[in-house]
């Protein structure tokens, strides 16, 4: 069946499980197994073979987490995904499988700190290179090619200055020479952006935030076309060794059944928040995609359904009045992740961004007084009801 012949929030609940296979359980099975016996010594050798389907060893594949991949897949409109123990084993599994030692990447100028540790590390230890570019206009990309560049890795929005990367424009350049495209899509989830329809490669979410959304498990997906995953699979994935447990697969599919409800309520309570900090005289910007005034509204018109649930904003001074402004919050967490019931907020340049080199952050504009606040789903008048008294102390 084509995504167009199932709504997105009927397959988020339907696709990819079969309740009659499974004896009328309603819920997809946890088969939380290490391994699978074989009937005989022969259907063993053709498993591992590869002329008999079927499972072998919770590493290689599981039924749940299957069930699992073929639902991401679906939604993300790709033809197949893998599922993994972290956002980062996803995005190290991914960027290793496409790269050899002194090939290159050009890099959107804003990733996750980790991301940016990883790239660090690659090249490093393995020579592989890499440029942050702003990604602005194709001559910017176009000078950044050379014949040893691989692969172009994309952050839409970036995280945290929530900047936009016009997918299209990248995607143009990007075929001109044979480059792979891969985009980090954890600010969006499939419901708000699908890279692969502008042409990417490779979608890649933590798919501890959204995709879960209550803050209870820790995962990675990526997805792409079938070559591509399984050749991923029987190499980084299965070498390396990050994959998913059968359990927070289930976490995951139980998470993502609400996940079209869950991203129009944090986009609802999102925009009240937005307009509310624009108005305070403590806070200097605000940053959110779908803002008329926002640097990139022409290309969140283009690619996005609505603005997420992140909103980046700095306050008026400098490091010390944003963390005063963190410890005044009563009701909101002062914690790292997004994508939770809760509303959280964290500090970039001390938290996940502390490992990015001063000169860099601030290039990616990642100021001493920039706050990243994931709107939750609580009342949005009690979200800013906090806010906005710990704004007034300031």
């Amino acid at each position: 069946m084509k995504y167009t012949e199932k709504r997105f929030e009927t397959a988020a609940i339907h696709h990819g499980y079969c309740t009659k296979e499974h004896l009328g359980s309603l819920a997809v099975p946890i088969f939380q197994t290490s391994t699978f016996t074989f009937d005989t010594a022969e259907q063993g050798e053709a498993r591992f073979a590869g002329q008999e389907e079927g499972f072998i060893y919770s590493r290689l594949a599981n039924p749940t987490v299957r069930a699992l991949e073929e639902k991401m897949a679906y939604l993300e409109e790709g033809e197949a995904a893998l599922a993994f123990s972290s956002g980062m084993a996803a995005v190290s599994a991914v960027l290793v499988a496409l790269t050899k030692a002194n090939d290159h990447m050009i890099c959107s100028q804003g990733v996750y700190g980790c991301t940016f540790g990883l790239l660090q590390l690659m090249k490093q230890k393995y020579e592989i290179d890499h440029d942050f570019c702003p990604m602005e206009t194709e001559e910017q990309i176009r000078q950044l090619i050379r014949p040893e560049t691989v692969c172009i890795y994309v952050e839409t929005p970036i995280n945290p200055t929530m900047k936009l990367i016009d997918l299209e424009m990248v995607v143009k350049v990007a075929k001109e020479h044979g480059i792979t495209v891969v985009v980090d899509n954890t600010f969006c989830s499939p419901y708000l952006q699908r890279p692969l329809l502008f042409g990417c490669d490779v979608v890649i979410h933590s798919a501890t935030k959204y995709i879960g959304g209550h803050g209870d498990v820790i995962a990675g997906i990526a997805v792409g076309t079938k070559e591509l995953m399984a050749e991923i699979a029987k190499t980084t994935q299965k070498d390396i060794g990050g994959v998913l447990s059968p359990f927070d697969a289930w976490l995951l599919l139980r998470g993502v059944k609400t996940l079209a409800v869950r991203m129009d309520r944090h986009c609802d309570n999102a925009e009240k928040i937005v307009e509310r900090l624009k108005q305070h005289p403590a806070v200097a910007n605000v940053y959110y995609p779908n803002a008329p005034d926002h640097c990139s509204y022409s290309i969140y018109k283009k690619q996005m359904k609505r603005g997420g649930g992140l909103i980046s904003f700095e306050v008026k001074g400098t490091k010390e009045e944003a963390q005063r402004l963190l410890n005044g919050l009563r009701l909101i967490h002062i914690a790292v992740s997004l994508g939770d019931t809760e509303t959280l907020i964290q500090h970039p340049a001390t938290m996940t961004h502390a490992v990015v080199p001063e000169k860099a952050r601030m290039e990616m504009g990642i100021s001493d007084s920039l706050l990243r606040l994931s709107v939750g789903l609580e009342a949005w008048e009690d979200i800013w009801s906090d806010l906005e008294q710990a704004l007034n102390q300031l």
